[in-house]
């Protein structure tokens, strides 16, 4: 549980807004007594609805163009041709000084 003063709450309500619909409770203390409790109001759950729409609004996040659940198809690793060796060309590299 958080805790926020009343002056704090006053300038920073959309922000602990935000914590709360994250699943964050905060508890308001007016010199130093609790008055008042802000919680979730649906279970507290991280991720509650709204949450994506916002990072989107904000540009931090885009969601996935495929469904949830379909992955890429695995493929085999690429292998070397000639018996070339990825070792070989690094430490080639690092005696050319390069």
């Amino acid at each position: 549980m958080k805790y926020s003063s009343l002056s704090e709450t006053k300038n920073r309500l959309s922000a602990l807004i935000d914590e709360v619909r994250e699943g964050a409770t905060i508890l308001v203390l007016d010199r130093g007594l609790p008055v008042a409790r802000i919680e979730p109001v649906v279970g507290g759950t991280p991720g509650a609805p709204g949450r994506l729409e916002r990072l989107e609004r904000k540009g931090l996040m885009r969601r996935a163009l495929e469904p949830e659940g379909s992955a890429m198809p695995l493929r085999r690793p690429i292998k070397a041709k000639g018996g070339a060796s990825a070792l070989a060309a690094l430490l080639a590299e690092r005696e050319d000084g390069r």
